[in-house]
């Protein structure tokens, strides 16, 4: 039976970090087929464009949490993924809505060297975006993006990723990683 219990885990060293340090939003749909092999992404195949984001500091961050229901013997996945982006632009700004109307898929490299792969089969929904700017002279101003999604199964970790190029083990696929801007 696929749902019977195969380890246990120890209390770990403390050698990681939380957040992450990077986005890479592409629209739904580009990444071909995907292939897997013991729970993580080994290879996708397509040609498609990822567009980076760069992260620093706090408020950039994913959760994911197992919604299960006894009765209904259902179980789904969902992911918060919160970006913060200081300084507002015309150009983000128009950015910001075409995330709103698409359902882009997105990866994230975190501050461990992991890339993980958010909205894989449905795409992730930008539930919620403010634009702000704050009252003190070091309030930020800029933009807080929430996007969302509903998988089958938690964010896959991509295999032979590197801190530089998230994608590097994705043998099959053409990807252009095409660097943010300031604005």
């Amino acid at each position: 039976m696929a749902c019977l219990v195969t380890r246990g885990r120890a209390i770990n060293c403390r050698d990681i970090q939380g957040g992450i340090a990077a986005a890479y939003i592409t629209s739904y749909g580009l990444y071909g087929v995907i292939t897997e092999a013991s729970d993580a992404i080994s290879n996708m195949a397509g040609s498609f464009t990822a567009f980076k984001y760069d992260l620093d500091g706090a408020g950039n961050s994913f959760t994911t949490t197992a919604t299960t229901s006894k009765d209904n013997g259902t179980t789904f996945f969902s992911t918060a993924l919160t970006l913060t982006l200081p300084k507002l632009s015309k150009e983000d700004g128009a950015e910001l809505k075409l995330l709103a109307y698409g359902r882009p898929q997105i990866v994230v490299s975190d501050r461990n060297g992991n890339a993980w792969c958010l909205g894989k089969v449905n795409g992730n929904s930008l539930t919620s975006a403010t634009m702000q700017s704050g009252d003190a002279r070091a309030d930020m101003a800029g933009y807080v993006l929430e996007f969302g999604s509903e998988e089958i199964a938690p964010p896959d970790l991509m295999n032979g990723a590197t801190v530089a190029n998230p994608f590097a083990g994705m043998s099959s696929a053409t990807v252009t990683i095409t660097a943010g801007t300031n604005s």
